[in-house]
């Protein structure tokens, strides 16, 4: 039994001499059980190195080498995104573009309708005026697409409204790819057309099916 107070007052000592020494500062380094390899040999960007003979550690790229990313034998327009009109919406001067820098035809409109169901609908409405589902709880301020300002918008700033989000609109550009977005816009313009259009715009073949 003498032992166990031994053993008792031993370990009370010693936790209230740990406990006594918390929060105070060391200039000791703390003592690694595990390491995990927290220490290496290694260079970081443009240091000096003493093992190669122009004292570079950055290493000059042997010829031939294709980025990560890039497939060896063809281009890659995306990878860098350097065409700014069709991944940024804007001409070499920061203005907005005109127009659209992909083809468009009817299996992109289609496309981009089931794009504009899928992420604008909720919003927009189906028909685009703004007319929404969230406009039922609240959302009033959603604006419709056949709106002089909006049809005379150029196609960029569209798909820059897409990408970066605007007022309470948030950004698409992680659920919608470039492409996506251009198809949504293709679509939108569909949709401005169809509200405006007069019975001239239709072929004279299919107008026996108007009402």
């Amino acid at each position: 039994m003498r032992y166990a107070y031994y053993t008792l007052a031993f370990v009370t000592v010693l936790l209230f001499s740990v406990m006594g020494f918390r929060g105070m500062i060391s200039t000791r380094p703390p003592i690694e059980v595990f390491p995990d390899m927290d220490h290496q040999a290694k260079y970081k960007a443009q240091a000096e190195s003493k093992f190669f003979a122009d004292g570079r550690a950055d290493r000059p790229v042997p010829a031939g080498t294709v980025p990560f990313g890039r497939d060896a034998n063809q281009s890659d327009p995306a990878f860098l995104r350097a065409d700014d009109a069709h991944y940024a919406g804007k001409n070499a001067d920061g203005s907005f573009v005109r127009g659209f820098p992909i083809e468009i035809n009817e299996a992109v409109v289609r496309h981009g309708q089931g794009r504009f169901q899928i992420y604008c609908a909720p919003c927009h409405g189906a028909l685009g005026d703004g007319n929404g589902i969230t406009k039922s709880y609240g959302m009033v301020a959603t604006p419709t697409y056949h709106d002089d300002r909006l049809r005379t918008m150029a196609e960029g700033e569209i798909f820059n409204t897409i990408t970066a989000g605007k007022n309470t609109m948030f950004p698409y550009a992680d659920k919608l790819s470039p492409d996506d977005r251009w198809a949504v816009v293709a679509y939108v313009r569909a949709l401005q057309r169809s509200h405006h259009g007069t019975i001239d715009d239709v072929p004279p073949d299919q107008r026996g099916g108007l009402k």
